[in-house]
């Protein structure tokens, strides 16, 4: 009697330790090229798979999950799963797992790295200079930049990596203020923060730094009514989602000084396009949504999600999961 085993589609080409994690268990194949599958391609890849490992440039419809009529589970390459229609997952019995916890510290080294360099105008000094345009001749009210060291941090979000960002704060004898659904008040107490409302502390911080999940409720979260309650010295950070910040309005802000400058590891829509009016701007620094992409963090999180559609296939708890209440229905 043969004995089949699982067969499991991985999006993209990742760590070969994580992928050994797959192939011990399962029949697995890995997409070979850079560019993501286009949804006609992902359809025709999962249609007997068993499980599958995916990134947030693929889009996890109904469609696939009535394509992929043997699917037990969907693992995350990365903690937000709003590529992946989990409502139709929980309906259809299948677990969703993702990644929190290990790529935190890299995030928040990406975010406070773009505040730093959004601040004094570190990329736009480098531009500048690479276009010839550098002399030796000082000037006292040239490329001046924003105070970081002492400046008041406002964080919403108060997750993982939100509290990260306070630590990275703390360094730098900054004043953290944050916004969360919940007050974290033992937080509040080890880190010195202070809990503000949305509208008192865009008003208050001299950066504003997002670490919220991308949902209806927070799509748009930042927009010309935030954007104009900051100050005109303000600088914006996001490395959350695009969709959190309404680009057109933040654009218009960037464009007339409502705030001075933003730094952006996400856009709205992404891949931001070519001809994008944001690209125009000095006084914004960007970067191709690399939060996580140190060599560590990116292992642990592949290794992670290993883990995650193994036990989905075998039928055991993921490590991390997005819509836990399908274990009762599996009874696991």
């Amino acid at each position: 009697m043969v004995i089949l085993r699982p067969r499991v589609f991985v999006t993209r080409q990742f760590f070969p330790e994580a992928l050994e994690v797959l192939t011990d268990a399962a029949d697995t194949e890995v997409w070979p090229d850079d560019e993501p599958p286009t949804p006609e391609q992902l359809l025709g890849k999962v249609v007997e798979a068993d499980g599958i490992l995916t990134n947030i440039m693929d889009r996890i419809d109904a469609d696939v999950f009535q394509a992929a009529h043997r699917l037990k589970v969907v693992s995350q390459l990365g903690v937000g799963v709003d590529n992946i229609d989990v409502a139709e997952a929980t309906r259809r019995g299948v677990l969703v797992g993702n990644t929190p916890g290990v790529l935190a510290k890299a995030t928040a080294d990406i975010a406070f790295g773009l505040l730093m360099s959004a601040a004094r105008r570190i990329s736009e000094g480098d531009r500048w200079l690479r276009a010839g345009n550098w002399k030796m001749q000082y000037h006292p009210m040239v490329w001046l930049g924003a105070e970081v060291h002492g400046a008041t941090l406002g964080i919403i979000g108060m997750g993982q990596i939100g509290v990260e960002m306070a630590k990275r704060a703390r360094g730098f004898d900054m004043r953290v203020i944050y916004y969360s659904r919940t007050r974290k008040l033992e937080l509040e107490s080890q880190l010195g923060m202070e809990y503000f409302e949305p509208s008192d502390l865009l008003s208050t911080a001299d950066f504003v730094t997002l670490h919220i999940p991308l949902t209806l409720e927070t799509r748009h979260f930042i927009g010309e009514r935030e954007l104009r309650l900051m100050k005109p010295t303000a600088i914006l950070v996001n490395t959350a989602r695009g969709a959190v910040v309404d680009s057109q309005a933040l654009y218009t802000a960037l464009k007339e000084g409502w705030i001075s400058g933003a730094a952006l590891d996400v856009t709205d829509p992404e891949p931001i396009l070519p001809d994008d009016p944001l690209l125009t701007l000095d006084n914004l620094v960007i970067t191709p949504h690399i939060g996580s992409a140190s060599i560590d963090s990116r292992r642990r999180t592949c290794l992670l999600a290993a883990r995650n559609v193994v036990a989905g296939i075998e039928g055991r708890r993921l490590e991390a999961c997005a819509n836990p209440e399908v274990y009762a229905a599996k009874g696991i």
